[in-house]
């Protein structure tokens, strides 16, 4: 489920995975898919420290409250409207408790998540930006220390909450993890990935 992070743009603000059947990322009222997220991350890790850095891909920003809808009722199943309404009828929170893991496998439910979300939204550009070491990094109108944009790449690591199923996440996760602790960019200067 999304956490709260500080922004130095907007305050709080919602950010993580939302449904365990799929890798789509919710942050405020930008919603991408974490494949996407981590590639860009990945290619952070090797992009020169002196220079800006800046990505772009393809996400959904849903303007209003009332087509986004109500994550909590949602997972209930009390009052599935919006976005995450549609999302939670067709992949419903389970029954079993135990079994709520974030699924590795969740990139397999892509082209259903697009299909919903181009109900209430259509596709534009995402900008991933850092500007200098000193700088905040920018995920589309959203501005984040240092600090917390790690803090937000350790969720994706773990798989957020409730976390990977049996603790493993997907190989392009694995592989982004792998191309940041080797990574010499300041932005992930004292990152730690020995979290639990």
């Amino acid at each position: 489920m999304p956490l709260a992070f500080e922004s130095t743009s907007h305050g709080t603000l919602a950010f993580g995975f939302f449904n365990i059947d799929s890798d789509m990322l919710l942050l405020d009222r930008l919603f991408f898919f974490s494949t996407e997220f981590a590639r860009h991350l990945s290619n952070l890790a090797h992009a020169p420290a002196d220079l800006p850095f800046t990505a772009t891909w393809e996400g959904y920003y849903i303007k209003r409250s009332e087509d986004i809808g109500d994550l909590m009722n949602a997972i209930h199943g009390i009052r599935c409207s919006g976005f995450l309404g549609d999302v939670y009828k067709r992949f419903p929170f389970p029954e079993d408790s135990g079994m709520f893991r974030q699924k590795p496998e969740g990139t397999t439910t892509r082209s259903t998540m697009e299909k919903i979300i181009q109900r209430f939204a259509k596709p534009e550009k995402i900008f991933l930006n850092v500007k200098g070491p000193e700088n905040d990094v920018e995920i589309g109108p959203y501005k984040f220390s240092r600090k917390v944009f790690q803090d937000m790449v350790l969720y994706v690591w773990l798989g957020g909450y409730p976390r990977w199923t049996e603790g493993s996440p997907p190989a392009y996760i694995r592989e982004m993890k792998q191309h940041i602790e080797t990574s010499d960019h300041p932005v992930y200067q004292g990152i730690s990935f020995n979290v639990r």
